[in-house]
């Protein structure tokens, strides 16, 4: 199977290195100087799992001479609609689409641009972070890669994905309800996103604070009132384990989009609280915590393009 990674950031870097170790054809779509540096220092991973340095296949969006048989998509929301510009000619008629993004609202945009029949749903479970030495960081145990079906079918090219991914070093397993999976995911990483960002703090800060843990677990029930109205209610155990998750003192979790907050960098706060947001309100539903992390995120997003448009003129 030729597989095509977009982006060799700290999603696609670490799982498509892994598969590139394990002997599979990988090649990496990235912009021309994230070429450059894989070229000068390699792909470099740092994990409790093993340490990887290698020199992937990279091509850049103009050296694209076929359709692959795999895409697996890893960058960030807000750079999926360039992303699909740069990957489009690498998509045939059995090409599958494997989006590692979170939320639900790229589902629609990749359906609308490649028509239905490519896109697969995932749910990309891992913590990585980008060093500044352009290494790729494990910063937890857990590395899986969840797919499935739309229709919940067990097809011949999911079996074919599912022999390719599997061995390669993380855990890798299909689902018959994979939209389950990924709503699942959501409210857990939109649940994580809001209070980190808005408290601005890790778990273990948060839940010592006072009142801290009476918030997080206003922001569990906000995003699950709203994955149930949307017809994806969360199981009892699910409840129960990131309760227990969201007030463990003395806990280093954070988010993602916490820490490319402290670091200044964009935040996908439209995708992964915007969006439920508004799903919510279609529904009727209220969620004031949930809307303060928005509003907040919003006015930092807005501070960072006002300073980007400073620094052009």
């Amino acid at each position: 199977m030729r597989i095509l990674v977009v982006g060799a950031g700290a999603v696609g870097g670490y799982f498509g290195g892994r598969l590139a170790e394990a002997g599979r054809d990988v090649t990496f779509l990235v912009r021309a100087r994230r070429a450059e540096e894989l070229k000068a220092k390699g792909l470099q991973i740092v994990s409790r799992y093993g340490n990887l340095t290698l020199h992937p296949k990279a091509i850049t969006a103009g050296q694209i001479a076929g359709p692959f048989d795999l895409i697996l998509l890893s960058v960030k929301s807000y750079s999926l609609s360039a992303a699909m510009n740069d990957f489009a000619a690498a998509v045939g008629p059995e090409t599958m689409i494997y989006p590692a993004l979170n939320g639900m609202r790229h589902m629609d945009l990749l359906a609308q641009r490649f028509g239905e029949k490519p896109v697969l749903g995932g749910v990309c479970m891992v913590s990585t972070d980008v060093d500044d030495e352009g290494r790729i960081r494990q910063l937890t145990d857990f590395q899986r890669l969840i797919y499935g079906e739309l229709d919940g079918r067990t097809s011949p090219r999911l079996q074919k994905l599912d022999e390719a991914l599997r061995g390669a070093g993380f855990d890798a397993a299909i689902s018959d309800n994979i939209l389950r999976d990924m709503w699942q995911k959501w409210v857990q990483l939109a649940t994580l996103g809001a209070l980190t960002c808005l408290l601005r703090g890790n778990i273990g800060e948060i839940a010592s604070a006072p009142g801290g843990a009476e918030i997080a677990r206003m922001a569990l029930r906000e995003c699950c009132s709203i994955a149930s109205a949307n017809g994806y209610p969360q199981s009892e155990a699910f409840l129960a384990d990131q309760a227990a998750k969201l007030m463990a003192e003395g806990s280093a979790l954070t988010s993602s989009m916490y820490r490319d907050l402290i670091k200044g960098a964009p935040v996908e706060a439209d995708t992964i609280i915007g969006d439920l947001l508004e799903r919510g309100r279609k529904q009727g539903l209220a969620a004031p915590i949930l809307q303060a992390a928005y509003v907040n995120l919003s006015i930092y997003q807005r501070g960072l393009e006002r300073a980007a448009k400073t620094v052009a003129s």
